[in-house]
């Protein structure tokens, strides 16, 4: 028996808390919403306080906030159409690049695993790429329209530079860049679920990707590379993602988001029924048809929807949690 234990609940922003984004080391966080304040926790003794605000960054809701890898950048992606760049250079965090080119709200942002790279998406059906060109330089590599609807989420493979993005149009679409001319193109769409895929997070391996959706589902995906015959070359691009397990009649609202910990392989969702659920793969299932368990189910976790789950990722079992009810909750997955 499993169980979370709140360790504490934090309250520090004025309305929607949309997101919360754990610093590579684990040792504080970012939370963004509504108010259009980044705030930025850290723990002092026992207890978790705003160790610093930033302000006039946006002129709309942030809708969500990322650390790069290295842990000195942290990009956030707003309403207001744009994406801002925050490091402390200065010795405080500071705005310094301001991204601009969606037509309107950008809803998500993720780096890559290299730090080189940086995805947005958004309202406008876009996917853009932005590489880190020089201090506070970020250019446009490419604009991908493979979408036809909002895009909600974009995730980088945990290794490599192969993007992820989730959307309105209950798809899943993966990128890649052509190593040939250079061109980022869609290698893979994802058909399977029944409507709007809010949310995705890949494994620690990357060959593996958990989905969550509106049809109250989770979808695990398994990337399979086609043999190499006759001694012809088999690029990455060639390969084939297929739904190998869906995880249905567990939720009973829209799943609004997934956390895979690299640590633990436990799985998080949020979920709009106001409660958080641990999912982990059973023991001796087939790889190609697995089977996961439901470990824990925290009901009134949050007293609205839950927008937004993440690891801890030092790998400490710590889950952060946000929601529509303002408040920012801090949990330990343990036994019971």
């Amino acid at each position: 028996m499993f169980k979370l234990e709140l360790i504490q609940n934090l309250a520090g922003h004025k309305g929607i808390v949309w997101n919360v984004s754990w610093h590579p080391l684990g040792k504080y966080f970012a939370s963004c919403g509504e108010d259009k304040t980044i705030k930025l926790w850290s723990k002092y003794g026992q207890d978790w306080a705003i160790k610093t605000v930033l302000v006039d960054g946006h002129q709309r809701t942030i809708r969500e906030v990322a650390w790069s890898p290295c842990g000195n950048f942290l990009a956030s992606a707003s309403f207001d159409a744009t994406t801002a760049i925050w490091d402390k250079k200065s010795g405080e965090f500071q705005c310094n690049a301001t991204l601009e080119g969606h037509e309107n709200e950008v809803k998500s942002v993720a780096w890559s695993p290299s730090g080189h790279l940086l995805a947005t998406c958004g309202r406008d059906k876009s996917v853009w790429v932005w590489e880190v060109a020089g201090e506070d330089e970020y250019e446009c590599e490419a604009v991908l329209n493979a979408h036809n609807q909002d895009v909600k989420k974009v995730a980088w493979h945990p290794s490599l530079d192969i993007l992820a993005s989730a959307s309105y149009d209950n798809t899943v679409k993966l990128y890649q860049e052509d190593p040939v001319d250079n061109d980022w193109t869609c290698v893979a769409t994802l058909h399977s679920h029944e409507s709007t895929v809010w949310s995705l997070a890949f494994d620690k391996t990357g060959e593996r990707l958990a989905t969550c959706s509106d049809d109250r589902t989770v979808k695990i995906w398994k990337e399979y590379k086609p043999d190499n015959q006759e001694g012809v070359v088999v690029t990455d691009r060639e390969a084939v993602w297929k739904c190998i397990c869906t995880l249905s009649g567990f939720h009973t609202r829209c799943i609004y988001d997934i956390a895979w910990c690299h640590k633990t392989d436990l799985i998080a969702t949020a979920c709009g029924d106001d409660i958080i659920r641990i999912f982990k793969e059973s023991e001796d299932s087939d790889p190609n048809a697995p089977t996961f368990e439901l470990l824990c189910t925290k009901k009134n976790a949050h007293s609205q929807d839950v927008n937004c789950v993440a690891w801890n990722p030092s790998g400490n079992q710590e889950l952060l949690s946000c929601s529509d009810d303002g408040e920012i909750k801090i949990w330990k997955f343990t036994e019971a």
